[in-house]
């Protein structure tokens, strides 16, 4: 007879065929219920509702939300195409914000279809489907997008409700600056004989700069015999102060984001102190903080460093090919890598307080903090050497926050665009504000992305005068939830808040020393 771990391996092999291509979500009458049973006992699957699971890990903790929210719009997609085959689509809100390369996944998920019952389902984590009974619109109003049936561009904003313009500005703007010419959004306006979106439409266009689209839809609209009231859709307080040429998603949202956040930066950080005249004395506090920062950084991450190991290590006493545990030790190696990028970020903050553009300087230079961060790891053979590359080439998700990075593909757009809006920004503050949280929004590397960000904001403080700041272990709760406020609710406040508290008390504890 099989020992119980044979059978649960038996199992997980049945499972793992249809996990190929990464999928997650699992139908239950596509395991036996011997299998099924057994692999929810033992963690590595988790029920969603009758009838459809998810893949999980024995290592979850309760209530732990990232097996679910990495499977939602799988889920989402697998569901809908069994119930409703092609007879569905996404809500045109919920298109707009797919388009607009919105990741945050949503309390609840508005499904149209013909067969839909105007019933809502509860899923995991609070969160939930509800299927509307709908007409289904014309096929060239619907694209496709991993597996989801979504409204087109043009097709959602004619179809979108007045209010959530100004409801989401960041993502309208995304989608309206991506239009290439005013066709197919008039294709639909004069289908539809929509006068009123009309006027809507060409007042938001005329708003972000693009007059010319503008004047486009009122000239045809009136031509076919339609009174077209041009109208502002937007609040008056939400300003867009360039033209947002045509461009990617991701780069158009990250250009939208930081206009609408920069003045909320500005306006609620500390005056800079400049450059220091003694540039000398700065990098010495630099080497005194370094014990204090190693300790809280690595700390937030979840590793178990003790103000002993790093001492150890910055004395130079960390020595692998002597000592087992330097060499295999998790948080050893971690310490070791941290003391190894942090010399790096030293160099580079050292030439910003000499005057070199910041931006232009950690775009230069992050790749070399980065390497040096897991270098001990790929040493002591705990990561694979194919771990340095650099950005990573799969999907992330953050434990517990509704918030999904960007897909991956999108991340070779967006890490070049955030060092072109670090490089030409003129206020120190907003570029360590705003560079910390778009680095952590981009997270860009399979891992280490909170020490990077936080180098990062070290470096843009740099380029201001203000000394090195430490974020505390102890406050790493109310630092994520600022995070977290600023991901999903474009709420940059918080965040500010949370990090010009710190940098006054850094200037506070500094002057005697820089």
């Amino acid at each position: 007879m099989p020992a119980p771990h044979e059978k649960l391996a038996e199992s997980l092999t049945a499972l793992q065929a249809l996990q190929k291509s990464g999928r997650r979500v699992i139908q239950s009458n596509e395991l036996s219920r011997v299998d099924r049973e057994r692999l929810l006992e033992n963690g590595f699957l988790q029920e969603v509702m009758k009838g459809w699971l998810i893949s999980s890990s024995p290592g979850a903790r309760d209530g732990d939300s990232t097996p679910w929210y990495a499977s939602f719009w799988e889920f989402c997609a697998r569901y809908c195409h069994q119930r409703f085959g092609d007879a569905w689509h996404l809500s045109p809100e919920q298109s707009l914000l797919l388009l607009a390369e919105n990741t945050v996944i949503p309390k609840q998920v508005v499904v149209y279809s013909p067969k839909g019952t105007n019933h809502n389902i509860d899923l995991l984590v609070g969160t939930s489907l509800y299927d509307l009974k709908a007409d289904l619109p014309d096929a060239t109003a619907l694209t496709e997008r991993d597996g989801l049936r979504l409204f087109s561009q043009p097709a959602t904003l004619v179809r979108m409700p007045e209010s959530f313009f100004g409801r989401q500005p960041i993502e309208t703007q995304v989608v309206l600056a991506g239009l290439r010419d005013a066709s197919d959004l008039l294709r639909f306006l004069l289908a539809g004989g929509n006068s009123a979106k009309a006027g809507v439409l060409a007042g938001a266009l005329r708003r972000i700069g693009r007059p010319e689209f503008a004047d486009e839809i009122v000239k045809v609209m009136s031509a076919a015999g339609y009174d077209v009231r041009e109208k502002d859709p937007f609040e008056v307080a939400q300003t867009f102060s360039a033209v947002l040429p045509a461009t990617t998603p991701i780069v158009g949202r990250m250009r939208t984001m930081w206009k609408s956040m920069r003045n909320a930066v500005v306006e609620n950080f500390p005056d800079a102190p400049g450059l220091p005249q003694d540039r000398r004395a700065y990098l010495g506090f630099v080497d005194d903080i370094y014990t204090s920062d190693a300790y809280h950084s690595l700390s937030i991450e979840g590793y178990s460093v003790t103000p002993e190991l790093i001492a150890r290590v910055q004395q130079g006493n960390w020595n692998p090919e002597h000592h087992h545990d330097d060499r295999r030790s998790r948080d050893a190696l971690a310490a070791r890598g941290y003391w190894q990028a942090f010399q790096q970020v030293k160099e580079t903050v050292s030439e910003i307080i000499s005057g070199t553009n910041p931006g232009a300087r950690a775009c230069a230079t992050h790749m070399d903090w980065y390497r040096e961060l897991f270098q001990p790891c790929v040493a002591a053979g705990i990561i694979p050497a194919a771990a340095l590359a650099g950005y990573r080439n799969d999907t992330v998700y953050l434990r517990t926050s509704r918030y999904v990075p960007p897909r991956w593909e999108a991340v070779r757009d967006a890490m070049p665009e955030l060092f072109d809006l670090l490089e030409n920004e003129t206020h120190s503050g907003v570029r360590a504000v705003l560079g910390h949280w778009l680095f952590g929004y981009i997270h860009p590397y399979p891992d280490g992305n909170g020490r990077m960000a936080r180098f990062l904001m070290n470096a843009m403080l740099a380029s201001g005068g203000y000394p090195w700041t430490v974020i505390r272990v102890e406050d790493r709760n109310a630092y994520l939830s600022a995070l977290d406020r600023a991901s999903i609710d474009m709420d940059i406040a918080p965040f500010t808040a949370f990090v010009a508290d710190r940098v006054r008390w850094s200037l506070e504890h500094s002057r005697s020393k820089v």
